[in-house]
Protein backbone atom coordinates (compact mmCIF):
# COMPACT_ATOMS: atom_id res chain seq x y z
CA UNK A 1 0.00 0.00 0.00
CA UNK A 2 1.34 3.18 -0.76
CA UNK A 3 2.60 5.69 2.08
CA UNK A 4 0.00 8.80 2.18
CA UNK A 5 3.83 10.60 2.16
CA UNK A 6 4.94 9.01 -0.92
CA UNK A 7 1.88 10.52 -2.57
CA UNK A 8 2.25 14.00 -4.57
CA UNK A 9 1.85 17.37 -2.70
CA UNK A 10 0.89 19.68 -5.50
CA UNK A 11 -2.63 18.76 -6.88
CA UNK A 12 -1.78 19.74 -10.01
CA UNK A 13 0.15 21.86 -13.30
CA UNK A 14 -0.50 23.20 -15.68
CA UNK A 15 2.59 23.02 -18.21
CA UNK A 16 4.45 25.33 -20.50
CA UNK A 17 3.82 24.22 -24.22
CA UNK A 18 7.37 23.17 -23.96
CA UNK A 19 6.61 21.08 -20.70
CA UNK A 20 4.25 19.99 -22.66
CA UNK A 21 6.15 18.89 -25.28
CA UNK A 22 8.09 17.04 -23.12
CA UNK A 23 5.08 15.01 -21.36
CA UNK A 24 4.01 14.13 -25.26
CA UNK A 25 6.16 10.90 -25.47
CA UNK A 26 3.56 7.63 -24.11
CA UNK A 27 6.57 5.99 -22.25
CA UNK A 28 7.13 9.58 -20.10
CA UNK A 29 2.98 9.58 -19.82
CA UNK A 30 2.95 5.53 -18.33
CA UNK A 31 6.35 6.61 -16.14
CA UNK A 32 4.43 9.49 -14.66
CA UNK A 33 1.27 7.53 -14.07
CA UNK A 34 2.84 5.18 -12.22
CA UNK A 35 4.86 7.44 -10.09
CA UNK A 36 0.89 8.74 -9.26
CA UNK A 37 -0.62 5.97 -8.71
CA UNK A 38 2.11 3.33 -6.89
CA UNK A 39 4.02 6.15 -5.11
CA UNK A 40 8.03 6.40 -5.64
CA UNK A 41 10.30 3.98 -7.33
CA UNK A 42 13.44 3.89 -8.96
CA UNK A 43 14.50 3.55 -12.59
CA UNK A 44 15.05 -0.34 -12.38
CA UNK A 45 12.01 -0.73 -10.70
CA UNK A 46 9.84 1.41 -13.73
CA UNK A 47 12.04 -0.44 -16.41
CA UNK A 48 10.57 -4.10 -15.36
CA UNK A 49 6.84 -2.67 -15.01
CA UNK A 50 6.44 -1.65 -18.45
CA UNK A 51 8.90 -3.88 -20.53
CA UNK A 52 11.58 -1.28 -21.62
CA UNK A 53 15.10 -0.91 -20.31
CA UNK A 54 16.05 0.85 -17.17
CA UNK A 55 19.02 2.87 -19.45
CA UNK A 56 15.95 4.16 -21.13
CA UNK A 57 13.62 4.58 -18.38
CA UNK A 58 16.48 6.74 -16.65
CA UNK A 59 16.52 8.90 -19.84
CA UNK A 60 13.06 9.66 -19.83
CA UNK A 61 12.80 10.23 -15.80
CA UNK A 62 15.65 12.68 -16.48
CA UNK A 63 13.48 14.54 -18.78
CA UNK A 64 10.46 14.55 -16.83
CA UNK A 65 12.50 15.73 -14.38
CA UNK A 66 13.80 18.76 -16.17
CA UNK A 67 10.60 20.06 -16.50
CA UNK A 68 8.98 19.55 -13.18
CA UNK A 69 7.07 16.37 -13.72
CA UNK A 70 8.45 14.27 -11.15
CA UNK A 71 11.83 14.72 -8.93
CA UNK A 72 13.63 13.18 -6.59
CA UNK A 73 11.72 11.41 -3.46
CA UNK A 74 14.79 12.12 -1.21
CA UNK A 75 15.21 8.52 0.15
CA UNK A 76 17.97 6.75 -2.25
CA UNK A 77 18.73 3.85 -0.99
CA UNK A 78 22.63 4.49 -1.94
CA UNK A 79 24.30 7.30 -4.01
CA UNK A 80 23.16 4.98 -7.33
CA UNK A 81 19.81 4.30 -6.85
CA UNK A 82 17.76 7.28 -7.29
CA UNK A 83 14.17 6.90 -6.69
CA UNK A 84 12.02 9.18 -8.19
CA UNK A 85 7.98 10.44 -7.24
CA UNK A 86 5.70 12.87 -9.10
CA UNK A 87 5.68 16.03 -8.28
CA UNK A 88 1.82 16.88 -8.92
CA UNK A 89 -1.70 14.72 -8.96
CA UNK A 90 -2.68 15.75 -12.36
CA UNK A 91 -1.65 17.76 -15.34
CA UNK A 92 -3.98 20.15 -17.03
CA UNK A 93 -3.63 22.22 -20.56
CA UNK A 94 -5.69 24.98 -19.82
CA UNK A 95 -6.71 26.42 -22.96
CA UNK A 96 -4.59 27.40 -25.80
CA UNK A 97 -4.60 30.69 -27.04
CA UNK A 98 -1.95 30.70 -29.66
CA UNK A 99 -0.48 28.28 -32.86
CA UNK A 100 2.12 26.89 -30.71
CA UNK A 101 -0.20 26.12 -27.50
CA UNK A 102 -2.52 24.35 -29.76
CA UNK A 103 0.32 22.30 -31.69
CA UNK A 104 1.51 21.76 -27.83
CA UNK A 105 -1.65 20.71 -26.80
CA UNK A 106 -2.30 18.17 -29.78
CA UNK A 107 0.83 16.46 -29.51
CA UNK A 108 0.16 15.77 -25.49
CA UNK A 109 -3.67 14.68 -26.80
CA UNK A 110 -2.35 12.32 -29.09
CA UNK A 111 0.13 10.46 -26.22
CA UNK A 112 -2.73 10.62 -23.55
CA UNK A 113 -5.02 8.46 -26.47
CA UNK A 114 -2.37 5.71 -27.02
CA UNK A 115 -1.71 5.94 -23.16
CA UNK A 116 -5.58 4.84 -22.98
CA UNK A 117 -5.76 3.15 -25.62
CA UNK A 118 -3.25 0.20 -23.89
CA UNK A 119 -4.80 0.56 -20.77
CA UNK A 120 -8.21 0.41 -21.65
CA UNK A 121 -6.97 -2.66 -23.48
CA UNK A 122 -5.56 -4.37 -20.78
CA UNK A 123 -8.75 -3.64 -18.82
CA UNK A 124 -10.68 -5.79 -20.81
CA UNK A 125 -8.21 -8.27 -21.30
CA UNK A 126 -8.26 -8.79 -17.42
CA UNK A 127 -12.12 -8.47 -17.07
CA UNK A 128 -12.90 -11.88 -17.42
CA UNK A 129 -10.37 -12.64 -14.49
CA UNK A 130 -11.66 -10.10 -12.24
CA UNK A 131 -14.15 -11.17 -9.01
CA UNK A 132 -17.73 -10.73 -9.67
CA UNK A 133 -18.03 -7.86 -7.43
CA UNK A 134 -15.56 -5.80 -9.97
CA UNK A 135 -16.74 -7.06 -13.30
CA UNK A 136 -20.22 -5.60 -11.74
CA UNK A 137 -18.47 -2.48 -10.98
CA UNK A 138 -16.86 -2.13 -14.43
CA UNK A 139 -18.49 -0.15 -17.43
CA UNK A 140 -17.42 0.19 -21.50
CA UNK A 141 -20.17 2.37 -22.09
CA UNK A 142 -20.84 5.34 -23.96
CA UNK A 143 -23.46 8.11 -24.27
CA UNK A 144 -24.06 10.22 -27.47
CA UNK A 145 -25.92 13.44 -26.80
CA UNK A 146 -26.89 15.87 -29.55
CA UNK A 147 -25.55 19.50 -27.56
CA UNK A 148 -24.27 22.85 -28.11
CA UNK A 149 -20.92 23.73 -26.97
CA UNK A 150 -22.19 25.77 -24.07
CA UNK A 151 -24.40 22.11 -22.90
CA UNK A 152 -21.48 20.18 -23.38
CA UNK A 153 -18.86 22.17 -21.23
CA UNK A 154 -21.65 22.84 -18.37
CA UNK A 155 -22.38 18.73 -19.10
CA UNK A 156 -18.09 17.96 -18.14
CA UNK A 157 -18.01 20.51 -15.46
CA UNK A 158 -20.71 18.42 -13.86
CA UNK A 159 -19.08 15.29 -14.62
CA UNK A 160 -15.43 16.57 -13.39
CA UNK A 161 -17.26 18.19 -10.09
CA UNK A 162 -18.98 14.72 -9.34
CA UNK A 163 -15.72 12.95 -9.53
CA UNK A 164 -13.26 15.49 -7.26
CA UNK A 165 -16.23 14.88 -4.57
CA UNK A 166 -15.42 11.01 -4.56
CA UNK A 167 -12.11 10.55 -2.11
CA UNK A 168 -9.93 7.65 -1.70
CA UNK A 169 -11.30 5.08 0.49
CA UNK A 170 -8.63 3.82 3.47
CA UNK A 171 -10.02 -0.02 3.10
CA UNK A 172 -8.36 -3.65 2.72
CA UNK A 173 -10.60 -3.86 -0.29
CA UNK A 174 -9.70 -0.64 -2.33
CA UNK A 175 -8.06 -0.39 -5.02
CA UNK A 176 -7.59 2.51 -7.35
CA UNK A 177 -10.54 2.74 -10.05
CA UNK A 178 -10.15 4.84 -13.13
CA UNK A 179 -12.75 6.91 -14.40
CA UNK A 180 -12.10 8.04 -17.82
CA UNK A 181 -14.01 11.15 -19.04
CA UNK A 182 -13.29 11.82 -22.69
CA UNK A 183 -15.81 14.12 -23.77
CA UNK A 184 -16.16 15.52 -27.59
CA UNK A 185 -17.40 16.37 -30.84
CA UNK A 186 -18.31 13.18 -33.05
CA UNK A 187 -15.20 12.35 -35.04
CA UNK A 188 -16.20 14.79 -38.05
CA UNK A 189 -19.40 16.14 -37.15
CA UNK A 190 -18.03 19.36 -36.55
CA UNK A 191 -15.13 19.47 -38.82
CA UNK A 192 -16.84 17.61 -41.71
CA UNK A 193 -13.28 15.51 -42.31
Amino acid sequence: MTDERDLPTADSVTPSPTGLRALSHPLRLRLLGLLRLEGPATASELAARTGTSSGATSYHLRQLAVHGFVEDAGDDVDARTRRWRASHRSTSTGSPRDADELAAVDAFAQAVAVVHAEQMQRAVEEFSLLPQAWRSASTLSDYVRRLRPETAQRLVERLEAVLEEVQDEDHPEARPVVVRLHANPWPGSVTGT
